[in-house]
């Protein structure tokens, strides 16, 4: 008879938070995070501290030294905590943004940021302050519940919806009703990972649908003479490590089934079972990267669902190398009217600055403002003859509004100062960058979309970028300094497809060099109307390394992410 005692197998990661999952759905927990704040932080449960806060868009701080300083590749926490407001199509009024000023100045060390999904996020929360932070968005009608963790974040929209004059159709009331769906419903709180959503009326694409779990872009059809305006759907789209462009369905969604479709896709999301089994391969994407999935087969999957076949698509225009920042002047479908748009470097805002634009957009518009994909925030409904003086109140804040290309392009991720993924500092990097490129090409005046990102998870999104900075570490004059690994030619629209990877990297303190070395080659060698996609497509890595370092370099290869991206970080 054997004596052996079997001994218990480990739970794996992915193991562990589907068990908890099963266990409790913690939006309906909030006396508990009471409790937490009444009875300090040593009172709260690991299964809190890195997952259940997350479905309340909250997750622990790190100390500034990013994973590098931590182990296993994720980095320290702080007691304090980073809190992500939730924003639908990237809408707030002039009160909400009072609020959200009001509470970066008390309890968020006077900052807040504009992310690249329409949040804004608060960092320095304590858990006794947080029920108060939590009740007072809850009091001027703003959420965080449900931007981070696993279930439908923040529903991105083109920020002109019903003011676009050049829009197909106003589709913000389409992500209300999805949200409505998908958000605090406890049949959708526990899916296999997080889950991003675009919905979007708008020609220029603004929301990128590319790079979405789920997206609706509109299209027109001619049916028996008739007009009707309608939507393609993509799905599967994501970045992080890897990038995967969403694939588009045969299928034409009139609006009255966009709702229905959206709940057949977030049910096969959900009950996808196979992609509960590892935490790192858990987005929809791997359906189609991992277990063989198609186009045909998911339509089919979806129409089973649904019960009733889909139209076949129709033709669609994407469009082709559009700059979608919303920075500047511009009229409005409302005639008379115009919106005013800030390019905010880095997404970063101080409380002042949150006053001054709520104060503008009451004073001078309606009280509505919006908030975009490219971390810039706009006044809309301002009469013609306002519009200098809401613009020249913000230069004079801080919020430019006529701004260089470097200013208008750079997107940067949250980096090492909060993020314990983050292998470099990010915010603070791309100020000074920025600076350095205005001083050195101060009459470059080509658009370029500069993504800085501390790590290779991509929620900086360098694999869209014209030039990418993915964050690295390197021996530097002795000393293990910041880095930057460079990608680029990224394009979303007609010509969608990720950075290239061009095997050159540099430290920190050299980036500014390097790029100005780049653009100078791409002035001096660009053809007639030729931009910097088109200038970087039609070169080898080896010429573009050799455009970047200023003479011939062997290429170096990307280093693999330090970690896991958690649950939350990525906007």
């Amino acid at each position: 008879m054997s004596t052996d005692t079997a001994k218990p197998v480990k739970e794996t990661k992915a193991q562990k938070v589907e068990r908890l999952k099963q266990e409790k759905n913690p939006l309906e927990c909030f006396e508990e995070i009471r409790q937490f704040a009444r009875e300090g932080l040593v009172s709260v449960p690991d299964a809190w501290i890195k997952t259940y806060f997350r479905w309340w868009g909250v997750y622990t701080q790190g100390d500034g030294g990013g994973a590098i300083g931590g182990i296993g590749g994720e980095g320290r926490a702080t007691p304090y905590f980073m809190l992500r407001i939730r924003l639908s199509n990237g809408f707030i009024t002039a009160p909400q943004l009072h609020a959200i000023a009001g509470l970066a100045e008390k309890y968020a060390g006077g900052i807040a940021d504009i992310t690249v999904r329409q949040n804004i996020q608060l960092h320095w929360i304590t858990i006794k302050d947080l029920p108060e932070v939590l009740e007072t968005l809850f009091k001027t009608g703003l959420t965080s519940m449900a931007t981070c963790g696993d279930v439908t974040r923040n529903i991105t929209g083109c920020p002109l919806a019903g003011l676009d004059a050049h829009e197909l159709c106003d589709a913000s009331s389409l992500v209300d009703e999805v949200t409505q769906l998908l958000v605090n419903n406890p049949d959708f709180y526990n899916l296999p990972r997080k889950y991003k959503i675009s919905i979007s009326g708008c020609q220029d694409w603004c929301a990128y649908p590319e790079i979405n779990d789920l997206a609706f872009t509109p299209v027109v059809r001619e049916q028996a003479g008739k007009r009707e305006i309608g939507f393609s759907v993509r799905v599967g789209g994501g970045l992080s490590t890897e990038p995967h462009l969403a694939v588009r369905l045969n299928a034409f969604v009139p609006w009255a089934q966009v709702v229905p479709v959206s709940k057949a896709v977030s049910e096969l999301f959900r009950d996808a079972s196979v992609l509960r089994e590892n935490r790192e391969r858990a987005r929809l994407k791997y359906l189609f990267l991992q277990h063989g999935w198609t186009a045909e087969s998911f339509l089919q999957e979806v129409e089973r669902k649904l019960g009733y076949k889909l139209d076949p698509a129709v033709a669609e225009q994407a469009p082709d190398d559009v700059f979608r920042d919303h920075a500047g002047v511009h009229p409005q479908k409302q005639l008379g009217l115009f919106y005013v748009g800030a390019s905010v470097l880095r997404g970063r805002l101080t409380p002042q600055q949150l006053q001054v634009a709520a104060n503008l957009a009451e004073r001078y518009g309606n009280g509505e403002l919006r908030t975009t994909i490219a971390q810039n925030l706009v006044i809309v409904n301002v009469p013609e003859e306002k519009t200098r003086d809401v613009a020249q109140a913000l230069e004079a804040a801080g919020l430019h509004v006529a701004a260089s290309a470097f200013w208008r392009g750079a997107v940067a991720c949250t980096g090492s100062e909060f993020c314990k993924l983050a292998i470099t500092e990010t915010k603070a990097f791309t100020r000074w960058l920025v600076e350095e490129l205005e001083e050195r090409l101060p009459a470059f005046d080509q658009h370029l979309k500069l993504n800085v990102t501390g790590c290779p998870n991509s929620c900086g999104q360098q694999r869209i970028a014209d030039i990418g900075l993915e964050g690295k570490k390197i021996k530097f004059e002795g000393r293990t300094s910041d880095a930057y690994y460079f990608c680029l030619g990224g394009a979303v629209g007609e010509h969608a497809g990720f950075a290239r990877s061009i095997g050159y990297r540099c430290a920190a303190s050299e980036v500014p060099d390097a790029i100005e070395r780049l653009l100078r080659s791409y002035l001096e060698q660009r053809h007639t109307g030729e931009n910097l996609r088109q200038f970087f497509a039609r070169h080898s890595e080896t010429a573009l390394r050799t455009f970047l370092a200023g003479e011939e370099r062997a290429a170096v290869p990307r280093d693999a992410s330090p970690g896991r991206v958690p649950h939350g970080l990525e906007g």
